[in-house]
């Protein structure tokens, strides 16, 4: 076993990736790497062999623990099994219980692993399930990037002594990286490595290590941690020189490098090292034990990095995903409930369609709905397939299963859910819409409808495989919805569309669904030709004989009947025998899109690199030197100046209860717990994994949003007030913060919100500086933060939180494991930060993982919890330890030498199968907690005696004006940094734009043109589901660090934050409508009137306030992206392009609907603003084709003949003076057109405009109460 050491960035993680094989994320790697006799090359196929861990816990959060690990053994048997676990089943629960009892968890089977937003097991708990997963593999070479993160210290151990266990008994390789690890850790490992940027300082025997630096020069301080000890040794600040070597002791890590070459030591482990050639006995031992491991099958596999073959890698996907599915409920029963509403809305709007050429517009809307629908619904698989893929990125490394059984088994799974998704959808639809009452003519509806939506499905799930940002996913899902709904076949027959986009139709799933759909529904069907479209019409020509009439509709007969099969050949050059054509290509492309996706999956490489600090323009850089000595210069005399402007405050609990609901009942968290913490004093919380840590913390804090609390929470001795959270600092574990802003921006957004208004800008200005040095953020307060793994390491990050809550001013401290995941160093660093605090008069209540004896004796008192919530401890902890361990000590458990004192109490607390003492009954009947309860209640009455307490009754310490301002400046400048957001838009609105235009290309005077032009316009709706998908996930993570961080400490009011996501998006969106305008307008050849074109564009700039915040008041009360994805056809589809008048007019519409909801959509307005002014005084000029021809009676002109039908209708005739064939055109301009819309005057058109206006008002209103409704819904917890 080798310990890897080194500070955050010294490049531990990166050597075990290399070591692990794991080179994907690295440009060059040089040197040469040894897997026995192999090289890196050769040794890729044993990649299961070879496992690397990093230290991020991904899992399913709806799995059970139990599925979790069951899932990873199915996928880990080996074909060899001992007699007694011969069974496949056997196998997986033998070795599932072993791991999890062994990592002590064996309790939490039936627990959902969970999430930061889906309650699951603790942490610490989660931690350990993703140790166990690893365990699973059973891999004999291991690389554990610190996996004792988030572990109490018993925890750590076990698991430490349990890897000592495996290397012994299985003779395992194992290397590991951990910070802070405890001597009882370090004593686990036979070899250690210590890296200083990137160079090796010490390589070699454990009990050999220590020595090494100390003969160097160093002292390693008494009680210190010696892994600690042995990282410190190369910063100049942590280091102690033992006197008298000053000058002599290496100072750069080329120096420490230099010094290790020139050692015994280094002479000794490369004499060690041995020729790869006489290991190749070891290969052979390896490829063996693989070969004997591996399923046996007809075609060998040698060459496979899988245990299992392809089809048990399926078919263990296969149930996970199905598991999933169950585990999220919610969402497949939205799905389902989606396509039922749309199904019932979309019956009715089309119900039962008459057998005349009145439904003859209708029958092609009804058919191609079904392929909208589900076109935009599929969309949110794009949103889906980006939220599980680091897990499929972490169990393809471990060798459970290649990505290409993840695309097989998700798109078998699917099948299923489309089949119930769909019969709910078709048994509504069909019979509502009176299709074809005919079994086989619905099964083959059913079918096609079924194997179209696989089709989307797969389709935009390969979009998100093959792309590597979430943004281009989105651009390009977007710009396929619009294509594949412009070329479907239903805006625009295939024989009308122009030549050099005609190859799209070829290529769209859909245009085959659409085909296929309208021939089952028209082949077989006759409908009879009536007024309008049986022309001439009225009174006077009831007795005219049928050839003196003519039917507009092609594929009309002399006697005016309408022959189904005959209309689809003319209108749209379909063929009957189309239908099994068309299932058959749609089966292929589903196929295509499931390789499509597994490539994608196969060759994509989410690892990243390296991390790179971004600094704002114009800033100074600063390099790690630069803040190290600016350290020195902190104004640490000037501390009691610093914090005697904030208010001092004694902060005390007493018989604090907590319950929450779990299973119908009531399960209490917390059990009368009580302590306090005065101005001056850092208050450690410790405990086991599980205890409550977090949960004291979250109450006491008022932090929780659900569940009941009882008991007294007071600060000076009276109940805390309505500006509690706001005067209070909490630092929670998760480091969330806005990943645009710079270090100072963060801070200097903190101060001015959450600082009374009193005080002036400029001295709140003043005191971020302060605190920006008090903190030594100097060197990095222009830096932007970034996200993990992308910007600040853990610890700036830690100390940029202290400083978002040091900035208010609080009156108390809370810190939720300010430490974890940090090294030694940096730990002492945050430990340093709050000793400065408290000795400057602030109140720090602190939880604390694994604190090293140097950590653990900077506080002042401690309050220890047992299981259940239960106190065992709380008091002094005394200089060195010495109260808490002589407490302790007293009840018999003593404290043996050289061992960490909080180790030892958390040990003694958690117990043993030996040692029964009820440390919790120990200390309820000890004189401590006597002492304490009898100090707690002076405390509080000498504070209220003495207190001038004035209740401050705002929530908020600044107007909500101000806070607009404020919040609105922070969103525009994340905006502005987050470029690819923009651009993105910027692009789908630029191809959009053109695509449309040169679809439409030049449109001419005809009446099928009429019809082009209202597409032309219809099709711009469809340039919002695109650019919604995108805003959605962008406005979601606002909310969510509103939600989790600044909701919570009161820093400004939600109407502020959905105010400044209103506001700042309009400038963009008005230059989104200019683009696609300008792209759009004129290669249409729409007028070029400046009234009527400036009238387009406003309408067009109206309609991207519209749609934005409609998706804005999806986003606002979603729980999470992909709920908002499936949301948005089901309002946009079935709540407002089906109700605006063009996929079924005015006068064809249901009266249910048409005289309350037609009114009420916003759409209907939208299209008459554009359409009305683009159409009116077109003068229509018929082609040849689009006459309608009938004969003149005998003796009478054409002329004379529709004289009386003139009078009334519109249309015009060719010829007026012939008595043969009678040439008719409909439309003699295009007003006649628009008022078949319902747009009966010129100025509906305005008017619309203006309408359009005030729905713009009205959804961001909408906007609005959606958030309160969510505000509203996240409610605290009832106290009593």
């Amino acid at each position: 076993m080798l310990l890897v050491l080194g500070r955050p960035g010294s490049g531990c993680t990166s050597l075990l990736r290399v070591l692990s094989n794991d080179r994907d994320s690295f440009d060059e790697v040089t040197g040469e790497t040894r897997f026995a006799s192999m090289d890196h090359h050769e040794a890729k196929q044993y990649r299961q062999q070879i496992m690397f861990n990093n230290e991020d816990d991904l899992h399913f959060p709806t799995l059970t623990v139990n599925r979790t690990m069951k899932f990873a053994l199915r996928n880990k048997i080996p074909e060899e099994r001992p007699d007694h676990l011969n069974n496949r089943k056997d196998f997986v629960l033998n070795k599932r219980d072993d791991i999890l009892d062994s990592l002590g968890i064996g309790h939490t089977k039936k627990n959902m692993v969970g999430n930061e937003f889906i309650r699951g097991v603790s942490g610490g708990e989660r931690k350990r399930v993703s140790l166990a997963e690893v365990l699973a593999g059973q891999s004999p070479v291991q690389m554990w990037d610190n996996p004792t993160r988030g572990l109490d210290s018993k925890s750590a151990l076990a698991f430490a002594r349990m890897l000592r266990s495996e290397a012994d008994r299985n003779e395992k390789t194992i290397i590991t990286t951990t910070y802070q690890a405890g001597n009882g850790i370090y004593d686990q490992f036979d070899k250690i490595l210590v890296l200083a940027e990137g160079r090796v300082t010490y390589s070699g025997p454990r009990r050999a290590a220590r020595e090494y630096f100390e003969n160097l020069g160093f002292i390693c301080p008494k009680g210190a941690n010696i892994a600690d000890f042995l990282t410190s040794v190369t910063v100049l600040t942590e280091r102690t020189v033992r006197p008298g070597w000053e000058g002599k002791v290496p100072n750069t890590p080329e120096e420490f490098e230099a010094c290790f070459q020139r050692s015994p030591i280094y002479k000794d482990q490369m004499d060690a090292i041995v020729e790869p050639e006489k290991l190749s006995y070891e290969t052979e031992d390896l490829a063996l034990a693989v070969s004997s491991e591996k399923k046996k099958q007809h075609i060998p596999r040698n060459k496979s990095v899988y245990t299992t073959k392809l089809w048990d890698q399926i078919g263990a996907c296969i149930l996970r995903q199905f598991q999933i599915m169950w585990g999220d409920k919610f969402s497949l029963y939205v799905k389902v409930a989606s396509a039922i509403i749309q199904a019932l809305v979309c019956g009715s709007l089309f119900y039962n369609l008459a057998e005349t050429s009145e439904s003859i517009f209708l029958r092609p809307g009804v058919c191609f709905f079904p392929v909208l629908y589900f076109l935009l619904e599929s969309m949110s698989e794009t949103t889906g397939s980006f939220m599980g893929r680091p897990i499929l990125s972490r169990q393809k490394r471990f060798g459970f299963y290649r990505p290409t059984a993840f695309a097989i088994a998700n798109a078998i799974t699917d099948i299923p859910v489309v089949i119930f998704q769909v019969s709910s959808f078709s048994l509504i639809l069909y019979f509502m819409a009176a299709m074809q009452m005919n079994a086989g003519k619905f099964f083959i509806y059913w079918v096609i409808v079924i194997v179209q939506t696989l089709c989307f499905i797969q389709l935009f799930r390969s979009v998100g495989a093959v792309c590597k940002t979430f943004g281009n996913a989105s651009k390009i899902s977007g710009l396929l919805s619009t294509v594949f709904f412009v070329y479907g076949g239903y805006l625009i027959p295939f024989h009308k569309m122009h030549v050099w986009f005609r190859w799209i139709f070829y290529l769209n799933p859909g245009s085959y669904a659409f085909e296929a759909l309208m021939a089952n529904e028209f082949v077989g069907r006759k409908l009879t030709c009536v007024e309008p479209d049986y022309i001439p019409f009225g009174p006077q020509y009831a007795n005219s004989a049928s050839s003196n009439r003519g039917c507009s509709v092609l594929g009309s007969d002399e006697n005016g009947i309408i022959d189904g099969a005959a209309y689809i050949k003319e209108q749209y050059s379909y063929s009957p025998g189309h239908i099994w054509r068309s299932f058959g290509i749609l089966i292929g492309f589903w196929i295509f899109f499931i390789g499509l996706t597994a490539l994608g999956l196969e060759l994509r490489n989410t690892q990243s690199g390296s991390s790179v600090l971004l600094y704002k323009r114009g800033s100074e850089r600063k390099t790690n030197q630069d803040e190290i000595n600016k350290k020195d210069a902190s104004p640490e005399k000037d501390m009691n100046e610093l914090l005697g402007s904030v208010k001092q405050s004694t902060f005390t609990w007493k018989d604090l209860d907590y319950h929450v609901p779990f299973h119908g009942e009531k399960k209490q968290l917390l059990n009368k717990v009580f302590g306090f913490v005065q101005p001056g004093n850092l208050v450690a919380l410790m405990g086991a994994s599980g205890a409550g840590k977090t949960t004291l913390l979250d109450v006491l804090a008022q932090r929780k949003d659900s569940g009941e609390i009882n008991g007294s929470v007071l600060i000076d001795g009276v109940p805390v007030g309505i500006s509690f959270q706001r005067t209070t600092g909490y630092c929670e574990q998760m480091d969330v913060h806005l990943e645009t802003a710079t270090v100072k921006e963060a801070l200097e957004f903190s101060a001015v919100l959450r600082q009374p208004a009193d005080v002036s800008h400029e001295e709140k200005i003043a005191y971020v500086e302060h605190i920006i040095d008090l903190l030594e953020l100097r060197g990095i307060s222009d830096a932007l933060i970034g996200v993990p793994g992308a910007g600040l390491s853990i610890e700036q990050r830690k100390r940029v939180t202290l400083g978002v809550e040091l900035v208010a001013k609080p009156t108390l401290l809370f810190l939720d494991e300010p430490t974890s995941g940090l090294d030694g160093q940096s730990a002492f660093n945050i430990v340093r930060f709050l000793r400065k605090l408290v000795d400057g008069g602030q109140a720090v209540l602190c939880t604390i993982h694994q604190p090293s004896a140097v950590l653990f004796d900077a506080f002042d008192g401690l309050l220890l919890l047992a299981k259940g919530g239960r106190m065992s401890y709380f008091g002094e902890t005394g200089k060195e330890s010495k109260k808490i361990l002589e407490y302790f000590s007293r009840n018999g458990a003593p404290c043996p030498p050289e061992v960490n004192p909080a180790e030892h109490i958390i040990d003694v607390v958690q117990g043993s199968a030996t040692d029964k003492t009820d440390w919790v009954e120990v200390w309820n009947q000890s004189e401590e907690r006597k002492l304490a309860l009898a100090q707690l209640d002076t405390l509080n009455e000498s504070k209220r005696a003495q207190s001038d307490h004035v209740e401050d009754t705002s929530d908020f310490a600044t107007s909500h004006w101000f806070q607009f301002k404020v919040v609105s400046k922070r969103l525009s400048i994340h905006i502005w940094r987050s470029p690819d957001y923009m651009w993105n838009k910027f692009f789908l609105h630029i191809f959009a734009g053109l695509f449309s235009g040169f679809t439409f290309w030049k449109i001419g005077d005809g009446t099928f043109s009429l019809q082009l032009r209202l597409f032309a316009i219809f099709n711009f709706i469809f340039v919002a589901p695109g650019c919604i998908n995108q805003m959605q996930p962008f406005f979601l993570h606002s909310r969510d660090i509103f939600e989790t961080r600044e909701k919570k400490s009161k820093t400004y009011h939600w109407l502020a934050f959905i105010g400044a996501q209103t506001m700042t998006e309009i400038p963009y969106l008005i230059i989104c409508a200019t683009l696609y305008f300008a792209c759009w307008y004129f290669t249409t050849g729409l007028p070029v009137e400046a009234s009527v074109s400036g009238h387009v564009y406003l309408q067009m700039i109206f309609y991207e306030l519209l749609y934005t915040s409609i998706g804005q008041a999806i986003a606002a009360y979603a729980p999470n992206e992909y709920f908002a994805a499936v949301m948005n056809p089901v309002l946009i589809g079935a709540g407002l392009v089906s109700f605006c008048g063009v996929v079924v007019p005015y006068s064809s519409m249901q009266p249910f609907w048409r005289y309350w909801i037609y009114y009420l959509d916003p759409f209907n307005y939208l299209v008459g603003g554009l359409f009305g002014e683009v159409i009116w005084d077109v003068k229509v000029k018929c082609e040849a084709s689009e006459f309608v021809k009938f004969a003149a009676p005998s003796g009478q002109t054409c002329g004379q003949y529709m004289s009386d039908f003139l009078s009334s209708q519109p249309g015009y005739l060719l010829d007026a003076n012939s008595t043969g064939t009678c040439s008719f055109c409909q439309y003699s301009q295009g007003s006649d057109y628009a008022k078949t819309f319902n747009l009966n005057e010129k100025y509906y058109s305005w008017r619309d405009t203006g309408i359009t206006a005030l729905f713009c008002i009205s959804t961001y209103g909408l906007v609005f109460l959606m958030m309160k409704l969510r505000s509203k819904k996240t409610k605290s917890a009832r106290s009593e």
